[in-house]
């Protein structure tokens, strides 16, 4: 019989209207890669909680049994006991703490048991930083280094607890592809080093390239596990496990209707409201059409959020010049109900903090930029704002316990389809799409293009940021290039490749 260093056998955990992991169970082979797809809310993430100990023995049915022996975790500290760590999708790092503060939080060393050797904890920062390639200063706020280093300061973290399972739950969606090849290529590593990786990923050609086996789940339970070399794990066969279906096509056809210029922006600078004098966007120039679906493409730090945001209300800073023209009339904004009113809408990619209340329901996220549509003499409607929201959760396949669910406790895909609600239902003339789709599964992403397809059709202008070049290159009519805040290329859908969206960037230094 094989031997497995984790098996999770007859996984059933309920929340309140729904069983989450219906009798689910997986093996998983020491030193091996171990994926975990399905679309959002399929219950990847819930088993993972599972194991990690966020939801602790006697809140579930079934057993865990790791190296053979079974375990019940009360917490997450039980869990690290047995050498399992989890690295969430919204990183665990406490911002104002140096590197080197992060890596030993909650696991500090000490020489007598009471008091923290800061030598110690200096001396294996460093070479545990060596050993992921983090070429940092140990003493470096987290705060100011970007996402891919604080990943690989979490998995540094997840290495001084002497890991033996590293759990990662979406561990490259807010990464480019440079810095999620970098991740994968260390987790391959660390494979070689003796650790066990399961890997929770949309991005399915990051799993079949690095994957050992693939476990398909799909409404809670357990549809196939696939192995390498053994069975076809091709993106087709994994998708129509995933969603049920074949989907031949990732990208919704759509009847194009391009009308005449409706938005601009000229002559645009913005420096960061932290250091006014680091100029981040340098005379910006761009236009978009009723009926066009417009693409910023570029690296991370290219500059586009900080456009979106700048242009959306001055959300971003003060220090900020240039026009913002809308059907030819210049647009005065100074805060984000100003952008509301003239009809521009900015769906962020930072749903946790700024897109989302998640202490909110669904229905109430739904129609907060728009009370005044369901409002009268300041009363709101409660009938009207209850048929809106059961209208987009049942257009946007949102699932959910029902439109009073609590938005934080929907799964981070369910959660984007909120946001997207919230900002379809106030009926922007200008809609701005901050990485849309980041963190969402194939059959959810479709349908979200679907609908950006069917505003384009009526009309709205879309101006679309991803960092996934093959959704640009699939949904754009013409594409802005940025890099380092500057716009170095335009690029009409025919003339748009990944090549040439490179050459661009690479040739604008």
């Amino acid at each position: 019989m094989e031997q497995y260093i984790l098996e999770m056998r007859n996984i059933t955990k309920l929340f309140p209207g729904v069983k989450a992991l219906d009798n689910v169970s997986i093996q998983v082979k020491a030193k091996h890669i171990h994926a975990l797809v399905g679309e959002n809310g399929a219950g990847k993430s819930t088993l993972m909680n599972v194991l990690s100990g966020v939801y602790p023995h006697g809140t579930y049915e079934g057993d865990i049994v790791v190296d053979g022996e079974v375990c019940g975790f009360r917490n997450i500290k039980e869990s690290e006991a047995k050498g399992i760590a989890i690295i969430h999708q919204e990183l665990a790092l406490i911002p104002t703490l140096s590197i080197a503060e992060n890596v030993f939080l909650g696991n500090e060393r000490s020489d007598n048991g009471f008091i923290i050797s800061w030598n110690r904890t200096r001396l294996e920062t460093v070479k545990m930083l060596e050993k992921v390639g983090l070429k940092e200063h140990i003493d470096t706020k987290v705060k100011d280094i970007g996402v891919s280093k604080q990943q690989l300061v979490e998995i540094v973290k997840a290495m001084a607890k002497d890991v033996k399972i590293l759990i990662l739950d979406e561990p490259t969606a807010a990464l480019n592809d440079e810095d999620s090849d970098h991740l994968l290529d260390l987790l391959l590593e660390l494979k070689d080093h003796g650790i066990t990786s399961i890997i929770i990923s949309h991005k399915l050609n990051e799993v079949t390239k690095i994957a050992d086996e693939i476990t398909v789940i799909r409404d809670g339970k357990v549809i196939e596990t696939l192995t390498k070399n053994v069975d076809d794990i091709s993106e087709a066969r994994i998708i129509k496990g995933m969603v049920g279906r074949e989907m031949t096509d990732r990208f919704p056809k759509r009847t194009h209707k391009i009308g005449p210029i409706s938005f601009e922006v000229k002559q645009w600078n913005a420096y960061d409201p932290k250091d006014e004098t680091k100029h981040v966007l340098k005379d910006i120039n761009l236009n978009a059409r009723q009926g066009e679906v417009v693409g910023l493409a570029g690296l991370m730090g290219a500059g586009r959020t900080e456009l979106a945001m700048s242009v959306f209300g001055r959300t971003f800073g003060k220090r900020i010049t240039g026009q913002v023209i809308k059907d030819g009339k210049e647009l005065i904004m100074h805060t984000a109900k100003d952008a509301i009113s003239n009809g521009l809408a900015y769906a962020t990619e930072d749903r946790k903090t700024a897109g989302l209340i998640l202490m909110q329901d669904i229905r109430r996220n739904i129609s907060l930029p728009s009370l005044e549509k369901i409002s009268k003499h300041m009363i709101i409607n409660e009938f009207q704002e209850i048929r809106v929201a059961e209208e987009y959760r049942k257009k946007l396949r949102i699932k959910s316990t029902g439109i009073l669910q609590k938005t934080g406790n929907l799964s981070g895909g369910n959660q984007q389809k909120v946001v997207f609600s919230k900002w379809i239902y106030s009926d922007p003339d200008v809609l701005i799409l901050d990485e849309p789709t980041r963190g969402i599964d194939v059959g959810a992403k479709y349908e979200i293009y679907s609908v950006i397809n069917e505003l384009a059709e009526k009309g709205k202008t879309i101006i679309m940021i991803s960092s996934e070049l093959p959704e640009i290159l699939g949904m754009c009519d013409r594409i802005y290039v940025m890099n380092e805040g500057r716009i170095v290329g335009e690029l009409g859908a025919t003339e748009a490749t990944p090549e040439s969206v490179m050459h661009c960037i690479m040739n604008s230094h």
